[in-house]
């Protein structure tokens, strides 16, 4: 990897880097979201500034070139990301359908005291 390239990357992992920060700070993402996206940042940052790193690691991995390496970490990546999604969502449902169904019954409770209070009106 040539130093220019190197400079960039590492400029680019800092200014993702501090970006993330300020979406925590606005409170526009939640910290449990944001973990991996940090460790993913730092990890890019070390294979930046260490480029022979990514030679050691494929090597320990039995993976022929460096760049392939990185795309098989960013597959894993995208899954690690893909699962924690699915179980938030997943989370998310069971609570709607609970809240839909505790509204549904306070609706329920609601007419019922209604007619009795129109009845009694009536009398």
């Amino acid at each position: 990897m040539t130093v220019k390239a190197q400079i960039l990357i590492v400029f680019i992992l800092l200014i993702a880097f501090g970006a993330i920060i300020y979406i925590v700070k606005k409170r526009a993402l939640e910290l449990k979201y944001v973990l991996l996206w940090l460790a993913c940042d730092i990890i890019l940052l070390i294979f930046a500034l260490f480029p022979n790193l990514m030679d050691l690691f494929s090597d320990v991995f039995g993976i022929l070139s460096p760049v392939n390496m990185l795309f098989f970490f960013g597959f894993v990546f995208s899954l690690m990301i893909i699962f924690s999604l699915t179980v938030a969502l997943s989370r998310v449902t069971g609570s709607v359908r609970r809240m839909a169904q505790e509204m549904s019954l306070m609706e329920e409770r609601l007419r019922k005291y209604e007619e009795q209070d129109k009845e009694e009106q009536d009398k």
